[in-house]
């Protein structure tokens, strides 16, 4: 069975950090794209990192030098390291498993994320 699970979430203040993880099963991982997205109520999702299967890693500007994302291949996980968090992170975080050359995707049900004070 191919399961997305995403853990980590929760409620921080402005400037604090969190880390996400995701946990992948049923799939072979070190062949996907693994990505982080966000939708926030009334908002469309949006990309927040993607990193390739070779470890390359692509931010959204609104999140470059506050987040960090690694891949474990060993364990199947990547982890967004989620610093100097703002209220406009506030958003339900979803992990995504793509590999385009097949067409499979797959998504977990999502961890909320929400920055206040």
């Amino acid at each position: 069975q191919k399961q997305i699970v995403e853990s980590g979430g929760g409620l921080v203040q402005p400037g604090g950090s969190l880390r996400l993880s995701c946990q992948a099963s049923g799939i072979v991982f070190e062949t996907f794209d693994m990505g982080w997205y966000r939708q926030a109520p009334g908002k469309q999702r949006d990309l927040v990192v993607i990193i390739t299967r070779s470890g390359t890693t692509t931010y959204a500007d609104s999140v470059k030098g506050r987040f960090v994302l690694s891949r474990d291949n060993a364990k199947n996980m990547v982890h967004l390291q989620m610093n100097s968090l703002k209220p406009e992170d506030t958003a339900v975080y979803y992990c995504n498993a793509n590999r385009d050359w097949t067409g499979n995707t797959y998504w977990g049900q999502g961890t909320q994320v929400t920055v206040s004070s």
